[in-house]
């Protein structure tokens, strides 16, 4: 889908030689603000937009980067081979099954507000928390936060 001749999710690296798509939109978006995200990119918070890894397609060389996770199950960070922009990332404790998109390499980031604000309570004294999205100290139940129809779409990845 199109809107103002732009792939309406659809993104790539910073030298734009590692491109993808998602076939649909996201099932939630977050702002996390831990320090791994904190860490990891160099900024006080990170958005990723979450969806089933069977959805993202990609063309281009990229390289992938084992890092540590509070779980201690770790994560595997897609980057691209050239420049090195980070352009998603998955979750091992989610068995990989799903795909957190670098909310800032889509080609339109405001098609991706965040739902939610996680991990507040190490966020940078000077960020403001929206009041109008939900945010929670540390994590949150899925089953409180995500929208029934996203919700589903979890479920469905996990074989629920």
């Amino acid at each position: 889908m199109e809107v103002n001749g732009v792939e309406r999710y659809s993104g790539s690296c910073g030298c734009g030689q590692l491109t993808y798509r998602l076939s649909s939109g996201p099932m939630i978006v977050h702002c996390c603000h831990c320090k791994e995200c904190q860490k990891q990119t160099g900024s006080a918070y990170v958005l990723n937009a979450i969806i089933e890894a069977d959805r993202v397609t990609w063309d281009g060389d990229a390289t992938e980067h084992n890092l540590s996770t509070p779980s201690g199950k770790g994560q595997v960070i897609t980057r691209c081979a050239d420049c090195g922009t980070a352009v998603f990332c998955s979750y091992l404790v989610r068995l990989g099954k799903l795909k957190y998109i670098r909310v800032g390499t889509l080609d339109d980031p405001d098609v991706c507000w965040p739902d939610v604000q996680i991990f507040t309570s190490s966020k940078q004294r000077w960020v403001p928390l929206n009041p109008d999205i939900p945010s929670f100290e540390e994590f949150y139940n899925f089953q409180d936060v995500w929208p029934e129809a996203a919700y589903t779409r979890l479920n469905a990845v996990f074989g629920k």
